[in-house]
């Protein structure tokens, strides 16, 4: 078998390769939904539902809401290295821009989502 065939061979097993992985994934396999800075993200905007007062104090000083923030959350960034950890609770470090206003957030999550799936607006601020 001569080198052209096999490069042939191997671009048409690439094109059935690829059509099987997007019927199998469909939009998952580009949406990068599965990452784990898109995973925290997706868990935020969903459970974000409460606030310490201080950050409360301040959202309501800045006349935004959590709801904002939530909305805000497909946009915002992650930092991983920023995030805190302790025996029972993650701090994630999130940036985002809601209503024109860049923020830095401090969200505390419970590590295991089990025993209570809500995250709390912990600390807010600007850039």
């Amino acid at each position: 078998m001569d080198f052209q065939r096999r490069l042939q061979l191997y671009l048409v097993g690439l094109v059935i390769g690829g059509l099987l992985a997007w019927f199998f994934m469909g939009d998952r396999l580009t949406n990068m939904a599965w990452t784990p800075k898109e995973r925290i993200k997706l868990r935020l905007e969903n459970t974000l539902l409460k606030a310490t007062p201080q950050a409360d104090s301040t959202l309501r000083a800045w006349n935004t809401t959590l709801a904002d923030l939530r909305a805000a959350m497909p946009e915002a960034g992650v930092t991983l290295k920023d995030t805190r950890r302790s025996n029972d609770s993650l701090y994630y470090a999130v940036t985002a821009e809601v209503k024109g206003r860049p923020l830095a957030m401090t969200i505390a999550v419970l590590a295991d989502p089990r025993s209570d799936s809500t995250a709390t607006l912990w600390e807010l601020r600007d850039r």
